[in-house]
């Protein structure tokens, strides 16, 4: 056969770059995947295989009433690779879809280099090049691919290290033990420097904080758990250096009992109305959605172990019951600041012709990162055709995500990567009991996404589910 030139270059072989690739060739474009492997290998890497997954092998809960599940069934209906690969490689995992790595990535690469309009090329890319680009180079993107990024960026809103403060369920915080107000009735957050952290000050845009007091004995407590917490340590290729006005909360606990009281948990220029008086500490919770479905805790950004998170904030009176929609973390994790540099399909501002997708989007985890591969496919398809397509639809998980990405924030409103979660879908109509909201948001995505499916040319469940 001739050889062709592609139409469009997809830099990355991960979740994304794998799905982006496999969309754009199912939509008739030619398609280059270059991947840098075996010529050169990440640190988390250790194949040379397409779509290694290099952390968990779970791509959690395949329940379409979890966030989670919801998009991987969305994910199947619009003919992901990745996830019909996924399937047919799932071990036992309970109601998560694990895999077995090595041939769920050896069918991901099997298939995309069989595919008549796929020409995999294994090279380091240095610059981008000239024409139509998918940019789907990961969390890791480094050398001068990485310069040449940032120097498109303006240098500033180009992150390296990622500091992610938990997110609870704004019904599950107890009114009884919280109350709402903002310092000196500013709307002033605590903790951060603005542009220290991602979880810094300035206005909220949204709403006032709520506040969570805590007295002396239960703060003591909080503290003295927080060092004793088992801690995620650093992989080989992350170094610990945090900025010292964005410190995770176990090391600011581990300098000395009163310093987080004077730090993010200070209750300066706060009184709580049920007393009167200002509370001895305080966690402030701000608004993370302009829905107010959920709520970010301000300035606790930890490398406390999940479970740890859960047990030791549920220490805090007003959030024993709470329900975490995104656990803290700090990692490397390069990312744009997305809302300021892409357009709404996903194009560089200062380069259209470059769509970014993945987790340099600003989404995180393996299912999030292949579905940003595929919206920012489609619509390289679309463009290729002439045509302008719109997003899925907010309600939809696929949709979701795109908006969390795309949408341009207020003054103040902070961004960061986060996986899929109900706080990014719009509430549902009426009040909802807790047990019934996976469903009734399953009910509604999937019906408002084969609508678009439909009316975009999309035969739900087609292509990779074969």
């Amino acid at each position: 056969m001739a050889y062709r030139e592609p139409e469009v270059t997809v830099i990355g072989g991960g979740p994304a770059g794998c799905e982006a690739a496999w969309q754009l060739a199912e939509a008739g474009v030619r398609v280059a995947l270059v991947d840098m492997k075996p010529a050169a290998l990440s640190p988390a890497h250790q194949t040379p295989l397409l779509c290694e997954l290099v952390c968990s092998n779970s791509l959690r809960s395949d329940e379409p009433t979890a966030p989670a599940g919801l998009l991987k069934r969305e994910l199947r209906r619009a003919g992901s690779l990745v996830i019909a690969s996924a399937d047919r490689h799932k071990v036992p995992a309970g109601a998560a879809l694990a895999v077995e790595r090595f041939g769920f990535a050896r069918e991901v690469t099997t298939r995309l280099a069989l595919h008549p309009n796929v020409s995999i090329e294994r090279r380091v890319v240095e610059r981008l090049p000239d024409g139509p680009t998918v940019l789907a180079t990961g969390p890791l993107t480094g050398g001068a691919l990485a310069d040449e990024l940032r120097r498109l960026c303006g240098g500033e809103r180009f992150y390296f290290y990622d500091a992610i403060a938990p997110i609870v369920a704004a019904e599950s915080v107890d009114p009884a033990a919280s109350f709402r107000a903002s310092r000196w009735d500013k709307n002033q957050a605590p903790g951060c420097a603005e542009d220290a952290c991602g979880d810094g000050g300035g206005d909220v845009g949204v709403g006032d904080y709520l506040n969570c007091p805590l007295d002396q004995a239960t703060y003591q407590r909080f503290v003295a758990e927080v060092q004793a917490a088992r801690r995620v340590a650093p992989r080989d290729f992350e170094e610990a250096r945090y900025f010292e006005g964005c410190l995770p909360i176990e090391v600011m606990a581990d300098r000395g009992e009163d310093v987080l009281r004077y730090g993010p948990m200070r209750p300066v220029g706060l009184v709580d109305p049920r007393t009167g008086r200002r509370p001895y500490a305080v966690v402030q919770l701000r608004p993370e959605n302009r829905y107010l479905t959920a709520y970010n805790l301000v300035g606790f950004q930890t490398r406390m172990a999940y479970p740890e998170q859960q047990r030791i904030f549920s220490l805090i009176p007003a959030l024993r019951e709470a329900e975490f929609l995104r656990f803290g973390s700090i990692h490397r994790n390069t990312y744009l600041d997305s809302p300021r540099l892409l357009g709404p399909e996903l194009e560089l501002r200062s380069r259209p012709d470059v769509r970014v997708a993945g987790l340099l989007t600003g989404v995180e985890g393996y299912i999030e990162s292949c579905a940003m591969g595929m919206v920012a496919a489609w619509f390289a398809a679309a463009a290729l055709r002439g045509e302008t397509i719109s997003p899925p639809p907010l309600t939809t998980a696929l949709g979701a995500l795109h908006h969390h990405v795309a949408r341009r924030r207020g003054q103040g409103e902070k961004f960061g990567p986060t996986n899929i979660n109900f706080g990014l879908l719009p509430p549902l109509d009426g009040k909802v009991k807790k047990r019934e909201r996976g469903a009734l948001h399953a009910e509604r995505a999937g019906r408002d996404l084969d609508a678009w499916l439909a009316a975009t040319g999309r035969a739900a469940g087609r292509a990779a589910a074969s």
